[in-house]
């Protein structure tokens, strides 16, 4: 008989409820549904419907009201919805109110952006900072149920006062928070000391930042001939990469791409993330790649720089980056560079723009420098060394070999010159 392959299971259909409340408009709140729509697709659900609810502020017991609630149960059973997603973080009163309402699982924008990350994460970093994140957001969510979380748990060790099993349940969850929290630190130390390595070669890093889906990984791979997956899809990118990078005027540096940013992004996630993060705030240029093409252009910049002053990376130099310029009109792209000069307009997809980037990127870096004429001893193996490194990181005006002697006029960046002179031999003239 031929083998009966198991059948997948069909997705889940989605309710997104979302709130005009306060001072917010209309246009901004449909504009964060569709973005919700977008998390639910990424999470492997399909739409059925949505919902917007006026009210003056948040209800505190249910979040859209009480009568709302038995409108939209009346809703999700004609539209025979699995699950209620709701745009916004939910207290855990209001998660158990809407839940026993609706007589369905609710998920809240949180839960959500979790989930996705969850299913993208593949290194074993990736996947301990999603489960810390997780279990920071599970923690005061767990509540009691019936008698299964209010019994006292049997057994050697349990008697006496004992310890219900929702005690247990947070224990738990408390020593697997440190013991992740303990990994992580370890990451972040070995990640240092990737850094403190890369400074003492004097290789420049730049970071690519940016919203998620905004082009970071297509540029990425432009500009290092790599083939990281991308795709027209959010959080793509978990983990972080670092690849080389030479320059027109040959000098070398480093990229890394980094995890996209969204608007509303969990505390937790950007807590458990900031071990990856920190490549952004000790990089010597940071590209904030923009979707030039999005209608939301404004509301997405603004939470790129709001997530970047989180993670402690503004004193970092920026460069913003508009992508996607193939996809709008040339009277768009005029009004682009009008508007921000010192810009880069570049499609990371056909390349265009990328070329006048590198020459961007080459001068940003090589800002705040001194033209200085330095010799070297050349039987010295540190000499060598050291010249062979300000090859790579300075741009070399000349260089004269005479006599065991090497005399090298280069415009160097001010942070790299007391390395490249350290030693006795060499001589240093401006």
């Amino acid at each position: 008989m031929p083998e009966r392959r198991p059948q997948s299971r069909p997705p889940e259909r989605a309710a997104l409820i979302g709130l005009v409340s306060g001072s917010s408009r209309r246009l901004d709140a449909e504009q964060s549904l569709e973005e919700l729509a977008g998390l639910a697709q990424a999470a492997g659900a399909e739409v059925a419907l949505r919902m917007l609810q006026e009210r003056p502020k948040p209800d505190p017991a249910t979040f859209i009201g009480s009568g709302k609630v038995a409108s939209l149960a009346a809703a999700c059973d004609e539209a025979d919805v699995d699950l209620v997603i709701v745009d916004a973080e939910l207290a855990p009163a209001q998660l158990r109110q809407l839940e026993d309402g609706l007589e369905r699982k609710v998920v809240d924008r949180t839960q959500l952006i979790l989930d996705i990350f969850a299913r993208r994460a593949r290194t074993r970093e990736g996947k301990w900072q999603v489960e810390l994140a997780q279990l920071k957001y599970m923690l005061p969510r767990l509540v009691g149920s019936g008698a299964a979380l209010s019994r006292l748990g049997g057994g050697i060790g349990t008697r006496g006062p004992g310890e219900t099993k929702l005690e247990t349940d947070r224990r738990r969850i408390r020593v697997r928070i440190q013991a992740i929290q303990k990994e992580i630190d370890q990451v972040r130390q070995r990640r240092a000391q990737l850094r403190e390595r890369r400074h003492k070669r004097s290789v420049p890093t730049v970071a690519l930042v940016g919203y998620t889906n905004a082009g970071k990984t297509t540029l990425f791979n432009r500009l290092t001939n790599e083939t990281a997956v991308a795709s027209d899809a959010l959080f793509v990118t978990l983990d972080p990469l670092v690849r080389q990078v030479r320059l027109p005027d040959r000098r070398e540096l480093l990229v890394s791409d980094t995890v996209g940013f969204i608007d509303r992004l969990p505390h937790a996630l950007v807590a458990a993330f900031r071990a990856t993060l920190e490549e952004v705030a000790e990089a010597d240029l940071a590209l904030h790649v923009i979707d030039a093409s999005s209608g939301e252009r404004e509301r997405q910049f603004n939470a790129v720089r709001r997530v970047l002053a989180e993670v402690g990376a503004t004193e970092v130099p920026l460069l913003d980056v508009y992508n996607k310029v193939d996809a709008i009109t040339p009277d768009e792209r005029r009004r682009l560079r009008e508007a921000d000069p010192a810009a880069a307009l570049i499609s990371a997809r056909t390349g265009d723009g990328v070329p006048e980037l590198l020459q961007m990127m080459a001068a940003r870096l090589a800002l705040d420098t001194r033209r200085v004429t330095i010799s070297f001893d050349s039987d010295s193996e540190f000499d060598r060394q050291q010249i062979s490194r300000l090859y790579r990181v300075a741009r070399v005006v000349s260089h004269e070999a005479t006599d065991g002697k090497v005399v090298i006029e280069a415009d160097i960046p001010r942070r790299f010159i007391e390395r490249l002179t350290n030693p006795p031999e060499a001589t240093v003239e401006s």
